[in-house]
């Protein structure tokens, strides 16, 4: 791993997260998450602020562990609990059935196999349980999923693996999970970069 992926991309991604329209995004999603929780892509810990006492335990998931030294502050200071699980969501070392809610915010872009990751959420959610969301993904304007598609490669190069235009519902849907709620639609921003997926996907009960 180069110094800009280890020390430099952490600190741009930690920036670039703490907007106004995204923090507004968390700040709507996060509170309801609640018993035993498992954040996807924890990250600098940008949605710690957010999680509230219907929180039991908080583990939070991410193969960086430059990321998770960034969120010591906000750890320290957090009102819930909060365990480091370093591991990457294709591989959760976690046991079946065993979380009630997972949080997901802007991680689903950069995950490699992002397939094998949701079916791996799918695996680790008691029945009933439930994956809050808020990703941006693919457009449904021809003209933004044409500069999507364009910038992709340059994109996912320069932001640590970052892609545009994956199509956030779809996925969900062929992982298993039912869309109880989802919402679509543009941010402020950049078109291309701002089209955002956000609701609650959940696991069936058996």
């Amino acid at each position: 791993m180069g110094i800009y992926a280890r020390y430099v991309l952490p600190r741009l991604i930690d920036l670039a997260m703490r907007s106004k329209a995204s923090t507004a995004e968390r700040a709507r999603l996060v509170p309801l998450a609640r018993g035993r929780v498992l954040e996807v892509g924890f990250g600098s810990g940008l949605n710690l602020p957010f999680y509230e006492a219907a929180v039991e335990d908080l583990y939070g998931l991410d193969p960086s562990w430059e990321l998770w030294r960034l969120a010591q502050r906000r750890v320290a200071s957090a009102r819930v609990p909060v365990g480091f699980v370093a591991a990457s969501a294709e591989r959760m070392p976690i046991r079946d059935t065993t979380v009630d809610d997972i949080v997901m915010t802007w991680t689903s872009c950069s995950i490699p196999d992002v397939s094998g990751a949701l079916r791996e959420m799918y695996r680790v959610l008691k029945p009933g349980g439930r994956l809050l969301f808020v990703e941006h993904g693919r457009s449904p304007d021809a003209r933004v999923r044409a500069w999507q598609d364009r910038i992709n490669p340059l994109w996912k190069c320069l932001a640590g693996g970052c892609h545009l235009n994956r199509k956030i519902d779809d996925l969900l849907v062929a992982a298993g999970f039912h869309l109880a709620t989802i919402e679509r639609g543009y941010i402020a921003g950049p078109r291309p970069f701002v089209y955002l997926y956000k609701g609650i996907a959940e696991r069936m009960r058996a």
